[in-house]
């Protein structure tokens, strides 16, 4: 059984491994050091003006996801699920959470490597389009970048007698 919730401190370590081993995966294709080798105080840091949120199957950490909003815009960011829980819809559960509880913005927004199809794959099959492509972003990084809009909905209103 799987279970999405906020992550707490104690969290914090098997977080950090579980990003290891996911963007690890990257290491021949790009410069993922960032991601792998990121600290404790780092991930403490982030913790303090980032929602984080866990995956958790039988009592173990296998996927998280950290969010914040800027001017009506959720940046998500470092989804990251183990290696051995990936296909079972534990990035697809962490990414509705965030959608679910996050009820103050208008648009969602999302980046991943530009050279990793099953990525791109995954934020189109959830409804996200591709909005922008950063070449050489930041660690020599080519990114996609994806943005879904919430769906507004619209009350009829009475029309006046």
């Amino acid at each position: 059984m799987m279970r999405i919730r906020p992550a707490a401190e104690t969290d914090f370590e098997a977080i950090l491994n579980v990003q290891q081993a996911a963007f690890g995966e990257y290491t021949n294709t790009y410069e993922v050091s960032a991601w792998t080798t990121e600290t404790l105080d780092s991930l403490k840091e982030d913790a303090r003006e980032k929602r984080i949120f866990v995956a958790e199957a039988d009592g173990v950490i296998v996927g998280s996801v950290r969010c914040w909003n800027v001017a009506g815009v959720c940046v998500i960011r470092l989804l990251s699920v183990s290696p051995a829980h990936q296909k079972h819809g534990v990035g697809k559960a962490l990414m509705e959470e965030i959608e679910r509880v996050t009820t103050d913005v208008h648009k969602f927004y999302a980046c991943t490597m530009l050279r990793t199809a099953r990525n791109i794959q995954f934020f189109l099959n959830l409804g996200y389009k591709a909005e922008t492509v950063l070449p050489n972003h930041y660690h020599h990084l080519d990114l996609i970048c994806f943005a879904k809009y919430r769906e507004t909905t619209t009350t009829a209103h009475p029309s006046p007698a």
